[in-house]
């Protein structure tokens, strides 16, 4: 058998290596849209459009304050991403209740609470490492829990909903 000179297989090493990225890189859900730090808008692998609404959190809304920031966030970390999806169940409006890890391995869901853009949700979530996650956050001040008394964001709706009543 004749052997290859080492840059050739070098080469051919790399070549390999890049087509399995590419083929990675298109693997999962692809983040379309992040509409805001808890509900995002996927592609699944057959084209169809998909809206997830993370499990366990609740992040601020969109008018509310800490609302673009908890955004840009989950924006910053997930949107243009092939992510993976983890369904846990659907909501009264029809979303995908779930989790997203990203391309990295790490949970969207943790992310947001570990940096302080969002609430444990725990009406809806009785998960610990989310519990502790949040205590962290609150703990060293980080994104909303640097303000005096940030607003829940299920207290918000509330307000606004009695606002139009």
């Amino acid at each position: 058998m004749k052997h290859l000179p080492i840059k050739r297989w070098n080469r051919l090493l790399l070549g390999l290596l890049l087509l399995l990225a590419g083929c990675l890189e298109t693997e999962g859900y692809y983040v379309e849209k992040v509409a805001d730090g808890d509900t995002l808008t996927l592609i699944d692998p057959q084209q169809r459009k998909i809206r997830v609404r993370l499990y366990g959190i609740d992040a601020p809304e969109s008018k509310q304050a800490h609302g673009p920031e908890a955004t840009a966030y989950a924006r910053q970390l997930a949107q243009g991403q092939y992510v993976q999806l983890i369904e846990k169940s659907k909501d009264r409006y029809g979303r995908v209740v779930g989790e997203i890890i990203l391309p990295d391995g790490r949970n969207l869901n943790h992310e947001m609470i570990r940096a302080g853009w969002a609430w444990h949700y725990t009406q809806y979530s009785k998960d610990p490492q989310l519990a502790a996650l949040e205590s962290e956050a609150r703990l060293a001040r980080r994104g909303l829990w640097a303000a005096k008394r940030p607003q829940a964001p299920w207290l918000y709706r509330k307000n606004q909903r009695e606002k139009h009543e």
